[in-house]
């Protein structure tokens, strides 16, 4: 299964970087990590609400029909590692690709989040969006070795 991060944001700290590939490397075998930038909006020069919607546009291009898409909203819904390895199982078993979208600075547009089959929210705090691809990366990573009974997840 192919679990592709769609993020806005390109050129972010190295230490962005770095933390995400060390978690999305060690997810191997029946799963794999792909992340897709998507260029920012020049907030410069449009309004937040025109940014978010230009962004949205972007991201719902590179979305087929039949893909599974999941939100990060803080509106979504909270998971633990144990339930976030069963929606793990649950994608796995879906036959689709599944899509994880962070939005910007000003989330996600509302047509994003019409288009996702889930919204998940990694609870009531407010994180910087590009930390976000970092934690999304060692949960995932945290939810995969838990599926597998790796070692790495201990409770």
């Amino acid at each position: 299964m192919r679990i592709r991060l769609i993020a806005v944001g390109e050129k972010l700290a190295q230490w962005v970087t770095s933390g995400y590939h060390e978690y999305a490397r060690r997810i191997r075998g029946d799963c794999r990590l792909e992340l897709l930038e998507i260029a920012p909006a020049n907030r410069k020069r449009l309004p937040p609400q025109k940014a978010v919607e230009d962004e949205g546009a972007r991201i719902l291009k590179h979305i087929s029909h039949d893909h599974h898409v999941v939100a990060l909203d803080v509106k979504g819904q909270a998971w633990s590692t144990e339930q976030l390895s069963q929606q793990l199982d649950h994608w796995l078993h879906l036959g689709t690709s599944v899509n994880l979208v962070i939005g910007g600075p000003e989330g996600l547009s509302p047509q994003v989040l019409s288009r996702a089959n889930q919204c998940w929210s990694l609870g009531p705090l407010t994180f910087p969006h590009p930390l976000v691809r970092v934690i999304v990366a060692e949960a995932l990573y945290r939810a995969w070795s838990l599926h597998h009974g790796h070692p790495y997840h201990r409770a």
